[in-house]
């Protein structure tokens, strides 16, 4: 069964979405909209960018001695690493079986 996209008006007015996974946990929440049909555009952009997106890792290779997420310049503190076209679905499959047995419930 695919996610739900759920359109919503927040506490300050604005339209957002947030996508749920079968089991009811939010797995995403938009920037906020003006208006409802800029958030189902924003909706369609989600599902035409994310479908076969690529993965930026950007977590430190030492886990246990973590780097500061931004310089002080304000850059990110590591570059982009690309993961090779052919370890795509290899990786998807990883990160889908992690998430799975995160202790969390989803995005606030």
């Amino acid at each position: 069964m695919a996610g739900l996209f759920e359109l919503f008006v927040d506490a300050q007015s604005y339209v957002r979405f947030r996508l749920t996974a079968p089991d009811g946990t939010v797995m995403a929440v938009s920037r906020a909209f003006d208006d409802k049909s800029a958030a189902v555009a924003g909706i369609a952009a989600v599902r035409e960018y994310a479908g076969m997106g690529h993965i930026a890792d950007l977590c430190p290779a030492d886990r246990s001695n973590p780097a500061p997420p931004h310089s002080e310049s304000g850059q990110p503190a590591q570059a982009y690493r690309s993961v090779p076209a052919g370890e795509t679905a290899t990786r998807n499959r990883a990160l889908r079986g992690d998430a799975t047995r995160l202790p969390w419930s989803g995005a606030a």
